[in-house]
């Protein structure tokens, strides 16, 4: 078979984007090259990945098949590159980190200290977002290694290392309705305004548990909000326990609701970028001091 990992990588690209020329924009090739290279893929294969009878091409069954397969061959590619990259990187000069503006400001104060310390002469650049906009600036190589809560819609290319667990808390405000009711139903919470998070751009990817619903991109802002009666909210518990909100914020519970408590905090990294000698200081002492917290 004569097939490439070029080929390979529009077909999976095609299947994310839904459609050739969606595929031609991620990747910023021309649309016909994308067209030409599934033909090839598919001629080299023997068989149809797409049914292109209606106005989007659909996957075949054996294109769903292969679909799966090719995944696997990318990723496996994604870790060759890297590990040759590791192999060849002397210690980094410069990084760029993207955090998520609700992750615990003391832990992060206290090991960006230690980097400080142990890497003088390193040039670091913070940046900070929100859920997907994380994952985005590491997709894209605005950032080196992303810090976030886990969200189940990583880009392929992402690889996610749980560092930590946090558990979150059901909040309202002190004079709202629900703060009457000890461990509230999905009946109950369903009569009031939910606050969820979001990214910068407004897009959430997890279904809302009310009808009626509001999406604030950063979790001190949401509960800023419940704070002035305007809703009910799940957030980390070390932004509950922000001592501007303490006094004016309660936690139910959650008995009621088929919903888990726990958040993976961890970090984010392209496959097929190498680990050089400071990421991989940073991955270890960021494990060992999130233990030591917790």
């Amino acid at each position: 078979m004569d097939w490439t990992l070029d080929q390979l990588n529009a077909f999976v690209i095609s299947v994310e984007q839904g459609s050739f020329s969606g595929a031609a924009r991620r990747i910023g090739k021309a649309q016909s090259r994308i067209s030409t290279a599934i033909s090839n893929l598919e001629a080299d294969l023997g068989f149809d990945l797409f049914d292109r009878s209606a106005r989007l091409p659909v996957l075949t069954p054996a294109g769903e098949q292969m679909y799966e397969e090719a995944k696997v061959v990318l990723a496996q590619c994604d870790r060759l590159q890297s590990r040759a990259l590791t192999l060849t990187k002397g210690e980094e000069v410069s990084l760029t980190i993207a955090m998520d503006e609700a992750t615990p400001t003391t832990v992060f104060e206290e090991f960006f200290e230690r980097v400080a310390v142990t890497f003088p002469l390193l040039k670091l650049t913070i940046i900070s977002g929100s859920k997907d906009d994380i994952a985005s600036q590491v997709d894209d190589l605005t950032a080196d290694l992303g810090i976030l809560f886990f969200s189940k819609t990583l880009p392929n290319s992402l690889e996610f290392t749980p560092i930590c667990e946090f558990n979150s808390s059901l909040i309202v405000a002190k004079n709202h309705p629900l703060a009457t009711v000890s461990a509230p139903t999905m009946q109950q919470l369903g009569q009031y305004r939910q606050l969820l998070i979001c990214d910068r751009m407004g897009y959430y990817h997890t279904d809302a548990l009310s009808a009626n619903y509001w999406h604030i991109d950063s979790y001190y802002s949401i509960t800023a909000f419940v704070l002035r009666n305007m809703g009910w909210a799940f957030v980390p518990d070390h932004v509950f326990n922000y001592s501007i909100f303490k006094d004016g914020v309660v936690r139910l519970s959650i008995e009621n609701i088929p919903t888990s408590p726990w958040i993976d905090m961890g970090l984010v990294k392209r496959r097929d970028q190498g680990n050089g000698p400071v990421l991989r200081w940073m991955y270890q002492e960021l494990k060992t001091m999130f233990a030591q917290h917790n």
